[in-house]
């Protein structure tokens, strides 16, 4: 009896732990359904983590594109207009042209400047021309009033060797009349020869006066002839001046009459048209604007986001447009600078009240070719969400590797 109760009561303890163990099924059910759910959970958040340590991503960003206004470089009444909103149109297309008649008159009356200023010029060289022969006359009188001159100088040299020699000869006959050797018919006759001479000689003077004279002459109407002939040359310079200038106003006038026609710089779909046949626009009035097909993504993410983003990294782009494509592209810049420091009033932090904000910095998204042929409209101003791969290293683009390479030469 004494052994059944204390066999009994060593195995009391063990049936009360097995029943302590084994809980109900339903609660049994319900906490194997959590773990299962909670696995479930895991694995499906486990993605989505990942995801986010590896990318980054901004909803702060829009679709880009280059935009030209068009507007016209002269002024007048508009003739045509050949576009509507939102065509495309190609490179050289005419778009609009504007009354070309008034510029036409312009271009012939300054063609007929041009014309009267080339006949301008022809007839002051033909004066040049003119001016340059009369004093090629006048150089050639002078040459030959020098040569007379030699020549008289020549014969006043020749007529006075004669009149010293006749002088000498009435001297010496003088003597010998005086000592009676000689006849005095013989010494008359010596008289009337040194006479003659001597009166050949005061003649060959004279005329050798009259040859400097006369040259003096000529050298004044040579010089005179020098003066018509650079103010001839004065004149072709004045007159070929006014030519160039006439030929100045004829491009001028073949430029404004161009301009009338407004064409397409670029090719694009035109958009914001406001400009009708009869309006009257003034230079630089804008017509419209032609968007070009060229897209690309500015995304500004927060400078804290910046560290690990490099160019050449890809990314993915959601656009609120199409919730279910997703594009494709990557990384192409970063800009230098944040988007408050480009403002128009950039913030003076040095003076006031300082906040410190997260700054945002602007970053080039370039769509990858094959996704420029996807039949989507991506135009500027559009919202985007891009998710940029960080996990990829990319090229050297990012502002810590452009850091690093800039302290590198200090490290040295």
């Amino acid at each position: 009896m004494s052994q059944n109760n204390t066999e009994s009561a060593q195995s009391a303890p063990g049936k009360g732990i097995k029943a302590r163990l084994k809980l109900p099924k339903g609660r049994r059910s319900r906490i194997i359904l959590g773990m299962g759910i909670t696995a479930l959970l895991l694995a499906l958040a486990l993605p989505f983590y990942l995801h986010a340590i590896s990318h980054e991503s901004t909803d702060d960003a829009f679709v880009e594109a280059h935009v030209v206004s068009m507007s016209p470089r002269v002024a007048g009444h508009v003739a045509r207009v050949l576009v509507e909103d939102n065509q495309l149109v190609k490179e050289g297309d005419l778009l609009a042209e504007l009354d070309p008649r008034d510029f036409q008159v312009a271009l012939e009356a300054a063609r007929a400047r041009l014309r009267s200023a080339q006949a301008a010029v022809t007839e002051a060289q033909a004066k040049a021309s003119a001016a340059q022969n009369v004093l090629a006359q006048k150089e050639a009188g002078l040459s030959s009033q020098h040569a007379g001159l030699a020549q008289v100088q020549a014969e006043v040299a020749e007529v006075r060797a004669g009149y010293e020699r006749d002088e000498n000869d009435l001297d010496r006959m003088r003597k010998i009349v005086e000592a009676g050797a000689v006849s005095r018919q013989e010494f008359d006759h010596v008289k009337a020869q040194e006479a003659m001479t001597r009166a050949k000689l005061n003649s060959a003077k004279r005329q050798v006066d009259t040859h400097s004279a006369e040259i003096r002459q000529a050298r004044a109407t040579v010089a005179a002839a020098e003066d018509e002939l650079r103010q001839a040359y004065a004149q072709v310079d004045i007159r070929t001046a006014e030519l160039h200038e006439a030929e100045a106003e004829v491009e001028q006038a073949e430029l404004n009459l161009s301009y009338t026609r407004i064409t397409a710089p670029c090719a694009g779909h035109v958009t914001k048209k406001a400009v009708e046949p009869g309006t009257y626009v003034q230079v630089g009035q804008k017509l419209f604007s032609i968007v070009s097909p060229d897209v690309w993504v500015v995304a500004n993410f927060k400078e804290t986001q910046l560290a690990d983003i490099a160019s050449g990294q890809p990314v993915d782009i959601e656009v609120d447009a199409y919730p279910d494509v997703t594009f494709h592209g990557h990384v192409d810049s970063i800009q230098r600078g944040t988007g408050s420091r480009f403002t128009l009033l950039p913030p003076e932090n040095a003076t006031g009240n300082f906040i410190k904000v997260v700054q945002r910095i602007p970053v080039k998204i370039v769509l990858d070719a094959s996704e420029a042929d996807k039949n989507y409209v991506l135009a500027p101003g559009m919202s985007v969400m891009p998710s940029v791969d960080i996990s990829e290293a990319g090229g050297a683009g990012s502002l810590r590797a452009e850091g690093t390479s800039a302290q590198a030469p200090a490290a040295r």
